[in-house]
């Protein structure tokens, strides 16, 4: 052994106590979650980013990292949530073609859709005696990640609260989705990726992308209309 090299523990604690790790573990779990989920045939079970939640879950619990540590790290991933959101513009601007003759079952859909998912999650909270802090996120959650944590500021409810619950939102959706989708008789690919879009946001959009073409393209569109309507009416209705 080189007696100039620093021993394998001392290389450990300076790794252990630099936020490159977090990204690192951060990013190399979800390049994990990517490859399991192809090895399995992309099965809606098998969703990238629940793999990749519970692995980096796991790795901080190991090397006893704590959460805020960690977070100084994966705050570089956090950053482009709002990149993200910008470019909701995106989806919906290339959707807008595609709306002739479907603008009123669409817009009807996501009020409903919107409404419902308030509603069902805010009442089971309350019925289960939640308190106002856990109440509050469920109200923001039903819109994507980076629109609701916004939102949750205005109705002065936790953001990070609310980003859990709208990811797990997201990581349910994305999963279970299809399965409600075929139980309900839903074939036509828009009609499946904009219901996708409402109850899923971002990961949703993600699944209905790598599905079918336009499955994602109207799952986009869904997820952007639904988080600036979800902006403006929620705080609105909180109220």
């Amino acid at each position: 052994m080189n007696p100039d090299l620093p021993d394998i523990h001392e290389i450990w604690v300076y790794l252990s106590g630099s936020p490159l790790l977090a990204l690192v573990l951060t990013l190399a779990a979800y390049q994990i979650g990517i490859v399991v989920s192809e090895r399995l045939g992309r099965h809606p079970l098998a969703n990238p980013v629940a793999i990749a939640v519970l692995l980096v879950a796991a790795a901080i619990t190991a090397i006893d990292m704590p959460y805020p540590k960690y977070f100084e790290g994966a705050q570089f991933v956090h950053f482009l949530l709002g990149t993200a959101t910008v470019a909701l513009a995106v989806p919906i601007y290339h959707g807008l073609k595609e709306l002739r003759g479907r603008v009123v079952p669409l817009f009807a859909a996501l009020l409903a859709g919107g409404a419902t998912s308030i509603v069902s999650a805010v009442g089971i909270a309350r019925l289960l005696g939640a308190d106002d802090s856990i109440v509050g996120g469920f109200y923001a959650k039903s819109v994507t990640a980076p629109i609701a944590m916004g939102v949750a500021e205005r109705i002065h409810a936790s953001p990070t609260l609310t980003a859990v619950f709208a990811v797990s939102t997201g990581i349910l959706g994305a999963a279970l989705g299809r399965f409600v989708l075929d139980a309900v008789g839903s074939k036509a690919w828009w009609q499946r990726g904009f219901a996708l879009g409402i109850a899923a946001h971002g990961i949703g959009t993600a699944r209905a992308f790598s599905v079918n073409e336009e499955a994602g393209r109207f799952s986009g569109l869904a997820m952007g209309l639904h988080g600036i309507l979800g902006a403006l009416l929620i705080p609105l209705f909180v109220r």
